[in-house]
């Protein structure tokens, strides 16, 4: 940390779930952190020393404020008194599950008028390889008119965030690869303030690489377990006590589980930034095209359960009363990115039933890229007020719940009820 002109170790741009907790880690390690973000809200309630992320306590973001280690702006000048630069922003995939980079290029374009010599800048967002040095570096020296890897430092380290997983980033080893072997140095000694292992590897695209292998191996993963809910499942088969039992060999296995379809922002969009970028090679991916096929097909297959419990119950789908519970795409967080739910709710609503949720994480459903129509929605009490009751997110208040006594039928995501009801679907 050589700059003495800086007043800022390092600066991170996009504060959501993954830019909070890494600005709230270099603040804890002691480094002056400065997090920028478009969002004029968050970078208020930041500095009023509040948390718009449930996981993530408002007493520590105050501690770090209080502390004089940790500010937010929304000027992209500021960057100049930093002397490292963090880009984590989205990386979403436009309808036609093409890479979408407007973000990162838009974050690039902002950065590079305020770069100067010595600078170092890490992107974490999770993209195809090649995206740092054939998209970012261009357009920083472009904006700068300086050189990546003689006047400044570029290298890529995917992001490990998983929200509501009690690891401490501490102990997630963090990957590096810079665009030269003194890039990769200096991001590697960075980190090395937070994490207790730094793994680095030969350059940006090995780095940008190893991130959607970790991906695609869950994606297809799960995709298979979903295929063989379905199979399993018309031979009267319950693929939870399979795989339960299957957990119990002590190698050669680990276990994966099927649900509603995938969720978050990564596992649902991530395989597809490869398969997309092979296609510039030649190259067909077809395992994870075929994995994406399944996995984006169990809505569907969830809702033909719905439609099963209501025929049973003598009740078409049109005027059902349906309550979903859970809309975050994983349990015990608010997280509700690219959750399935919203999937299902659109797909019950074509065929005519009316459609609730509840989830005590998402008491009201904030407006996003996907779910415009429902921004503003709220959470409803569970009760035996409904046709057929939709466990789609295995939250831990769930688990109190006894949908034996509430006497509606439920059709069960996640194989997470013990007390069933009489009237009970598996999906």
């Amino acid at each position: 940390m050589a700059d003495s002109t800086a007043t800022h170790d390092v600066a991170i741009i996009g504060l959501g779930y993954v830019g909070l907790p890494l600005c709230l880690a270099f603040a804890d390690a002691g480094l002056k952190t400065l997090g920028v973000d478009t969002d004029a809200a968050k970078v208020a309630e930041l500095a009023a020393g509040r948390s718009y992320i449930k996981h993530i306590p408002a007493a520590r973001v105050a501690s770090a404020v209080q502390a004089d280690r940790f500010h937010s702006t929304t000027d992209f000048s500021a960057l100049r008194a930093a002397r490292a630069i963090l880009i984590c922003v989205p990386t979403p995939l436009t309808p036609h599950r093409v890479p979408d980079l407007g973000y990162v290029i838009a974050t690039a374009e902002s950065i590079a008028p305020h770069l100067h010599a010595g600078h170092l800048v890490v992107l974490e967002s999770t993209t195809y390889p090649g995206t740092t040095v054939e998209v970012v570096k261009p357009l920083l020296e472009r904006g700068s008119g300086l050189a990546a890897g003689r006047d400044f430092h570029l290298a890529f380290s995917p992001e490990r965030e998983d929200p509501g997983n009690p690891t401490a980033l501490r102990d997630i080893p963090k990957v590096v690869g810079g665009l030269t072997a003194a890039c990769g140095e200096r991001a590697a000694a960075l980190y090395g303030w937070i994490v207790s292992r730094v793994v680095p590897v030969s350059g940006c695209a090995t780095a940008e690489a190893t991130k959607l292998l970790e991906n695609i191996f869950r994606a297809v993963n799960i995709a298979l377990v979903n295929e063989l809910k379905v199979i399993y499942a018309t031979m009267g088969i319950d693929i939870w006590e399979v795989i339960r039992a299957a957990s119990t060999k002590p190698f050669g296995y680990m276990p994966f589980y099927p649900g509603p379809g995938l969720g978050g922002h990564c596992i649902p969009i991530d395989p597809f930034y490869l398969s997309w970028k092979a296609h510039e090679y030649g190259m067909r991916t077809r395992l994870i095209e075929l994995a994406g096929e399944i996995n984006t097909a169990m809505p569907e297959y969830v809702v033909q359960r719905v439609v099963e419990a209501l025929n049973d119950s003598g009740k078409p789908a049109k005027g059902a009363r349906v309550l979903l519970l859970g809309l975050a795409y994983k349990p015990d967080v608010d997280d509700d990115r690219e959750s399935p739910t919203y999937e299902i709710m659109q797909l019950l609503e074509a065929r005519g039933a009316s459609v609730m949720y509840n989830d005590p994480h998402v008491p009201s459903i904030r407006p996003g890229r996907s779910h415009h129509h429902v921004a503003g929605r709220e959470s409803q009490p569970v009760s035996d007020a409904y046709d057929v009751v939709v466990l789609c997110t295995n939250h831990r208040e769930y688990a109190a719940i006894d949908f034996a006594s509430l006497g509606v039928p439920l059709v069960d995501c996640r194989g997470a009820v013990t007390r069933r009801p009489s009237r009970y679907y598996m999906a």
